[in-house]
């Protein structure tokens, strides 16, 4: 066993141990607010809210939100953040489009090819600018987000292109047991999510890259594997997200998900993940989602516009970094 090695065990378990305690903190207020919200809108809506069909609305809307937050997650984590995932989302939808009506392949395989396709981009290309040659993640992301749009623009001469098959609007639309598919991918990604993070080396590397990369990578921590990998999943996660939404939209937009890296961003941070890093968790990231979707669907209920309904997420957003501001000045 290398003099390291001990080291680097302590180090991921400290990072994960205090990001448990802290994330919890730092989230439950927000979990109060979604609970008060919920109860609010309970009682003004009658039975419209807490209808089965409009709490199973309410969870499918945000599902694409809640696939892209999960894989932000972890580039936050690692001090990060991703500002291409809404064109690679986009990108991503044009490319099912293009395996299967273009292509020819059978569409299971092209939704397969086509996630694995958005992870080895956000790996090639984020992931070896920032990870490898240590490239600012704003001016890298930045970047792509636009590169990828003009790609997608490009690629799509700017038309939406149609999707017909079963299988794609089943991914959208289909329902196991009762419970919409987009509702059963939500959890299927939160588990995976979670328990990386929770049980695996990987995920404790995640936050001791976070918390300080330099005794990360002193205490034998393979610090470029580990941001390479995290935009690898947040790329596969944001193709994911492109694959539900075209399953929604029953096509491919070249101008979905541009809400995306903001409203992920908004919900990363009300779960409690900091931007300065080595603190959160998904379990957070789903109160914060489900804070955002919640209040969506409230106010779309009554009535409200859906130009304020951007205002109120950005407002949050602002108050979202503002509270993490506070904790890490008195964290310090």
């Amino acid at each position: 066993m290398s003099v390291a090695a001990p080291a680097r065990d302590r180090l991921r378990d400290l990072g994960r141990g205090a990001a448990g305690w802290s994330t919890a903190s730092r989230y439950a207020a927000v979990l109060l607010l979604l609970l008060g919200i919920a109860a609010f809108f309970s009682a003004s809506e009658g039975g419209k809210f807490l209808s089965g069909a409009n709490l199973q609305n309410l969870l499918s809307s945000v599902s694409i939100l809640w696939i892209v937050s999960m894989g932000m997650t972890l580039v936050v984590i690692t001090g990060g953040i991703d500002l291409s995932v809404g064109s690679l989302l986009a990108l991503s939808g044009l490319m099912l489009s293009k395996l299967f009506s273009g292509v020819g392949i059978v569409a299971p395989l092209a939704v397969i090819l086509a996630v694995l396709i958005g992870g080895l981009i956000g790996a090639s290309v984020n992931g070896t600018l920032i990870g490898r040659l240590g490239l600012s993640f704003f001016v890298v992301t930045l970047g792509t987000a636009s590169l990828y749009q003009g790609v997608t623009s490009i690629w799509s001469h700017t038309e939406t292109a149609y999707i017909n098959s079963s299988f794609v609007d089943g991914i959208g639309f289909g329902s196991a047991l009762g419970i919409d598919t987009p509702i059963w991918i939500m959890i299927g990604v939160f588990l995976i999510m979670f328990v990386t993070l929770r049980w695996t080396y990987f995920g404790r590397d995640v936050y001791a890259v976070g918390g300080n990369v330099d005794a990360a990578r002193l205490s034998g921590i393979d610090v470029t594997r580990t941001l390479v990998a995290v935009y690898a999943i947040v790329g596969a996660c944001a193709a994911l997200g492109g694959v539900v939404q075209a399953g929604r939209l029953g096509a491919a937009s070249p101008i979905v998900g541009s809400d995306i890296p903001l409203g992920s961003a908004a919900a990363v941070l009300l779960g409690g993940t900091s931007f300065s890093g080595g603190v959160g968790g998904v379990t957070g990231t789903a109160v914060g989602v489900l804070f955002i979707g919640t209040l969506q669907n409230g106010l779309a209920i009554r009535g409200v516009s859906s130009f304020w309904q951007e205002v109120v997420v950005g407002l949050i957003l602002i108050l979202a970094v503002g509270i993490d501001r506070i904790q890490q000045r008195r964290g310090t």
